[in-house]
């Protein structure tokens, strides 16, 4: 298994200096890796300078990108890219976009996860009558407004809350705002779910957004292989989730490396907040990174 990382964008030799730390664990646990250009990719779609320094392999070798986010467009990108050096990601396009976006894997969660519904849109001409109309079976439910793949969440009161669902000035004014803030950023369309009271562990102290009892568990092959704290915070307590937490639901997911995050509400029901793509998505601080790179070392 190789470890796919993106390069620092003035030292193009060497790692992000984001990465830095994740570079070392791999290292240790005797994963060999290389560096992509992730500006090529992200802002040019230039597959053959985004590898450009990749020696192509004798034989295909399976391996797992470790970078920032890319869209889904820009992952085929990457991955026909590192095909063509004889390098075959662990995650194909169609499985990247079934994590990476949630109307695409909602299906799978519905049960366990906030009510949701989406609209595709480019945020343009947007039809406010038509949205309260989609918005009725909320009530006056509080929601939570993100795109397809993430939120606003530092503008939490002004572009990511919404206190009512049926006060349409309040949902007019969040959607202005988080139309605003994504801009050409803003990635398939406009979701809108359901704000579940969780366990609380404190506030976001710039954005005044609740921080909630979440923990981030990655998946391989459908076997959860890490699970740690979402927030560096003092609020959590000593209680994981059950390892087998939602096990047969993640069988059904379409993806060989995920994420799931999950969170506690009061009464002790756990909840998925969302699945995301497994290469893109933070360790959050409190990882033991060398356990993380050690599982990977096992996977084929």
């Amino acid at each position: 298994m190789k470890i796919i990382f993106c390069a620092d964008p003035i030292q193009t030799d060497s790692p992000d200096s984001m990465y830095i730390d994740e570079v070392a664990a791999a290292t240790r646990a005797g994963l060999d890796f290389q560096l992509v250009d992730y500006s090529a990719i992200a802002n040019d779609q230039n597959a053959a300078r985004a590898v450009r320094d990749i020696p192509v392999q004798k034989e295909i070798e399976p391996a797992v990108y470790r970078g920032w986010m890319l869209r889904a467009s820009q992952y085929r990108i990457l991955y026909d890219a590192l095909l063509s050096r004889g390098i075959k990601l662990v995650n194909n396009e169609k499985q990247y976009r079934h994590t990476h976006h949630l109307p695409e894997n909602y299906h799978v969660i519905e049960p366990h996860t906030p009510k949701t519904i989406w609209i595709d849109t480019t945020g343009k001409n947007m039809d406010y009558a038509m949205l309260m109309d989609m918005l009725i079976p909320f009530g006056s439910k509080p929601l939570i407004l993100k795109d397809f793949v993430k939120s606003e969440k530092h503008y939490w009161n002004q572009a990511t809350y919404i206190s009512s669902a049926s006060d349409a000035l309040a949902v007019k004014n969040t959607v202005e705002r988080f139309l605003e803030l994504r801009g050409d950023d803003l990635e398939g369309g406009l979701v809108f779910r359901e704000f579940i009271d969780f366990e609380p562990v404190g506030d976001q102290p710039r954005s005044g957004m609740p921080l909630s009892k979440e923990y981030r568990i990655f998946f391989l092959d459908a076997l959860p292989i890490m699970t740690v704290r979402y927030w560096d915070v003092e609020g959590y307590d000593e209680t994981l989730p059950p390892r087998d937490l939602f096990a047969d639901m993640a069988r059904n997911v379409r993806s060989r490396f995920f994420t799931m995050d999950v969170a506690q509400r009061s009464d002790g029901t756990w909840m998925i907040i969302e699945l995301g793509d497994g290469q893109v998505a933070g360790l959050p601080d409190d990882a033991d990174e060398n356990a993380f790179y050690k599982k990977l070392a096992g996977a084929t």
